[in-house]
This record gives structure tokens, sequence and C-alpha cells, in this order.
């Protein structure tokens, strides 16, 4: 078997053991993923869209997610404050409690007891991977808030960082976290 050959099916099936985990606390894993990315996305990237194209995934199963999250008390929709046609979702107290109970947790416990090197490595594969398949496919990347080039630290205009593109306050919690507008330095 070819190495590129190899690499794809025994990440096709890490992913079958993820998804097969993906059903606990009664939720399908369309919806755990849909709770994950809330739980790391910055206020700018907690959208039905901004879910839409991080998963990507249909309007429509994006929508059905989302009705279920919402009659469960997990996600909240609201209106967003500035573009009255827009709207911000948000994870309950309950679904935040969810996610700390997340039944991935173990495959991270399992990874944390590779060596830092091996972790790094898989990491940045992975990474390398995922962008090449995002590009290709003309999807938006995402990235971390803090490693964008309109990420401003410690700028005068923020609250204590700054986003340049949006012209937004950034809090340093919201600055750790994925955001639909990054764009690498």
């Amino acid at each position: 078997m070819s190495k590129p050959r190899q690499f794809i099916s025994l990440l096709s099936r890490l992913s079958r053991l993820i998804n097969h985990d993906g059903h606990a606390g009664g939720l399908k894993p369309a919806q755990w993923d849909a709770l994950r990315y809330l739980d790391q996305a910055n206020c700018f990237s907690r959208n039905p869209s901004a879910l839409t194209s991080y998963l990507g995934a249909t309007k429509g199963t994006i929508s059905q997610t989302l009705m279920s999250l919402e009659k469960k008390g997990l996600v909240v929709k609201t209106q967003h404050p500035q573009d009255k046609r827009s709207v911000t979702l948000e994870l309950t107290g309950k679904g935040e409690n969810l996610v700390q109970e997340d039944a991935l947790q173990p495959f991270q416990e399992v990874l944390t007891t590779l060596p830092v090197d091996d972790q790094n490595n898989i990491r940045n594969a992975l990474e390398k991977l995922l962008l090449v398949k995002l590009r290709s496919d003309g999807n938006k990347p995402f990235g971390i808030c803090n490693t964008c080039r309109h990420f401003r630290k410690s700028s005068p205009l923020g609250a204590p960082n700054f986003c340049d593109l949006l012209k937004e306050p950034l809090s340093h919690t919201e600055s750790d976290k994925i955001c639909v507008e990054q764009t690498p330095t």
C-alpha cells in the first residue's frame, strides 16, 4: 500500500472511531461538531453561515442541527445587535457543561501521552492536509484569531487587542479562538 493511501486509510479509520463516540450524550455527530465549533469560535464566527462553512455542510443540515440543539436547550439564537438580519449563536450553560464532558476527551488524553515532537508532527501534517483540501475546494481555512495579519496586540484601540479588519476590540479569550475572517500572516 502506498504511503499516502495508508495515511488516508489510517485517518479514515480514526475518523470512524471518533464519529462512533460522537453519539454520546444523546447527540448525533453533526450536533457534537456544531457544539465543539461554537465552543471554539470567536464572536465574529458564531453564526449559521460560519458554522456551515466550517463544517462543510449544507444550510439545510445546519438549520436542522441548530433547531435540534435549541430544542435540547444547548444553543440559543439571538438577533445580531448591529445587523438585524443576522443571528448570533451562543452555547447555553447546559451546552457549555456538555462540551466540557465531550466524549472525545479520551482521544485528547491519548494524544497527550505521545512525545511532544510527535504531537507537533501530527498536528502539522493534518493542518497542511486540511489546508490543501480546503483551498482545492475553494473553502475558507479559518484559523486562530491571534495568528491573523489583522490582529493587533495591546492596541490603543482594543480591549486589550484589536481586529484591524473588522475594526473591533478583542478580549484575550476571543483572540485565542477560531475566526472565520482569519488571514495568515
